[in-house]
């Protein structure tokens, strides 16, 4: 089994950074892609950070959960999740059913491009070798991939986030943001804003489900 122990104390993961190799530099001119739900009891917006976690759904949820294991809410850790294409997008936020449902709680479809460089630390490179973990950071256990996120926001707090492989996905690209400091470089408006439900997203919608096997509700 591929290790991932507890992580090491935040000054331990300071000294290992190889900020050269471990940092990737996303360009402000790179599209992002996020499904997130406008409806039912908790809407949301498309660029409003979550500040409540973690979510047991959630794998980099850096906020301390309360003492039953719940969620808490602080200002001090906003967080939201995207991916570089929109089949990540739905490979991720339907895995639980493989159901594409494109009304219940109206899920919405957004794509933006950042207003400036998002730097974030390299999940999918050596980093987690070279600290004592492996590439189960992304794939492993969400309370100690949780746990993770804890002690690399604190070894880091300058960077926007975490750039890391989609376990639902083939390993392809996702990215996790946090707020401080990710808020400000999202745009004031996005490139587009769709419902699931919109008729053009029929057809590319279509194809992703196949391709994932999903099912895909009208």
């Amino acid at each position: 089994m591929a290790r991932l122990p507890q992580p090491p104390a935040p000054a331990v993961l300071q000294a290992m950074l190889r900020r050269t190799e471990d940092v990737i530099a996303v360009p402000c001119g790179t599209r992002l892609a996020r499904v997130f739900t406008s409806g039912g009891n908790h809407p949301q917006d498309w660029n409003t950070f979550r500040y409540a976690g973690p979510l047991p759904h959630a794998r980099f949820d850096p906020h301390l959960p309360d003492s039953q294991g719940g969620p808490t809410v602080t200002r001090e850790h906003g967080v939201l999740y995207f991916s570089l294409s929109v089949r990540t997008c739905v490979a991720e936020v339907f895995q639980a059913t493989s159901t594409v449902d494109r009304r219940t709680r109206s899920p919405q479809l957004v794509v933006f491009r950042p207003r400036r460089t998002l730097r974030l630390l390299d999940l999918s490179g050596l980093w987690p070798t070279r600290v004592g973990a492996s590439q189960a950071i992304s794939n492993g256990a969400k309370e100690r991939t949780r746990a993770w996120s804890r002690a690399i926001r604190a070894a880091y707090p300058e960077l926007d986030g975490l750039w890391y492989r989609s376990s639902m996905d083939a390993g392809k690209p996702s990215l996790c943001l946090w707020d401080p400091p990710a808020a400000t470089a999202l745009p004031d408006s996005p490139d587009v804003l769709l419902p699931l439900s919109h008729p053009g997203l029929d057809v590319p919608l279509g194809r992703v489900c196949t391709d994932l096997s999903y099912t895909l509700l009208d």
